[in-house]
């Protein structure tokens, strides 16, 4: 029997897997339920071997999870999961390290959920799915995209509000912390000298911020209280005039509810350009709008990153990630363009990988 680890990343319509040996940490299987609540449908494969495609029959994430386990139960060779590491991108103050799953863990998480509705729903759910079908005997672990940030300065977690709403959780927590995570395992592993240095990290996907490194910590980032905070993204429009919220509320009629549609799932790179939040997409596409809105895209990464230089006090080496970041070189290059007058820098690119991170984090809680 091969100990293996089992990580979840759920999302409101997916829910990715993948399946590591405990000892090495050896990719054994990857894949994803796609469509869920519509035609779910699973795609699988074993390290090495040809992909597995098969319908998923139920709507929810607790079928979805079902497939997946049926997945392993037929194509393994003699796993056995002793852990089921889950992404959580919100543990507010309180988690500020991956942590076993516990009834109340799950209870201070739903209290969360105001701050990422796009995400802690489906997380959780996900927990829930896994404990009542993997079995109660096997440990569940939340991994949170908060914890990488905790124990910064203060001058980087607040916002310039009176201080009673900081004690109340209203501050600036960070976001994509497993993909910096990774990205700080990674540099400390290949790259020792820029890993003591000043790293300006951008994880740049349908989800996107930036963050300023040093010796492997969280310095500052551009997410703040939610993940719609920050840089443009996908679909999500990033910093926003709190004025403009304000005005859409009382002079356009519109309710708490379509604001919050709007602005998570109607803006950014979709709402801009009038066409899609695909990057490969708008490149082709080449119209005057997709050409803005990239252009608009690569300005305010720019920007981003030389607010994340001040808070280093300089910059030794830009780090890009994500599916934009490792993909769209046409993307990076402008941004590096903009970022010119920051002067000489190294610059990488490094593929995330937030899945081994959980994987890590999950073997050295059985450890």
């Amino acid at each position: 029997m091969i100990a293996a680890i089992l990580t979840l990343n759920a999302g409101s319509s997916s829910l990715k897997f993948r399946v590591f040996a405990r000892e090495g940490l050896a990719l054994l299987a990857r894949g994803a339920v796609s469509r869920i609540g519509a035609d779910a449908e699973l795609v699988a494969e074993l390290t090495g071997a040809s992909q597995v495609r098969s319908p998923v029959a139920g709507g929810d994430h607790a079928a979805a999870m079902q497939a997946v386990l049926d997945f392993i139960d037929a194509h393994d060779e003699g796993w056995r999961i002793e852990a089921v590491a889950h992404r959580i991108v919100h543990g507010g103050t309180r988690y500020t390290r991956s942590t076993p799953v516990t009834p109340q863990v799950l209870v201070d998480l739903a209290a969360l959920i105001p701050l990422a509705p796009l995400h802690q729903p489906h997380g959780l759910a996900a927990i829930a799915a896994a404990r009542r079908l993997v079995g109660e005997d096997v440990p569940n672990l939340a991994c949170f995209d908060t914890a990488f940030h905790a124990g910064r300065d203060a001058l980087f977690t607040h916002f310039a509000l009176p201080e009673p709403l900081f004690e109340q959780g209203v501050r600036r927590y960070g976001f994509h912390g497993l993909s910096y995570q990774w990205l700080a395992q990674v540099l400390a592993r290949d790259h020792p000298e820029l890993h003591r240095g000043r790293i300006v990290a951008a994880h740049l996907g349908n989800g996107a911020s930036l963050c300023a490194m040093h010796q492997g910590r969280s310095v500052d980032t551009t997410m703040g209280m939610t993940a719609v905070d920050g840089i443009p993204m996908g679909t999500r429009s990033g910093a926003v005039d709190p004025g403009a919220i304000l005005l859409m509320q009382r002079s356009f009629g519109m309710a708490p509810e379509e604001i919050e549609d709007l602005i998570y799932n109607r803006s950014g790179l979709l709402g801009m350009s009038g066409r899609s939040n695909d990057v490969a997409a708008l490149l082709t596409d080449g119209s005057a709008q997709s050409r803005f809105a990239l252009d608009f895209f690569a300005l305010r990464c720019a920007q981003a990153a030389a607010a994340m230089a001040v808070s280093l006090g300089g910059i030794d080496a830009m780090v890009f990630t994500g599916g934009i970041g490792e993909n769209a070189a046409p993307v990076r290059e402008a941004i590096l363009r903009h970022m010119a007058p920051l002067g000489d820098f190294a610059t990488l690119v490094i593929p995330a990988n937030e899945e081994c991170m959980m994987a890590m984090e999950a073997a050295a809680l059985l450890a």
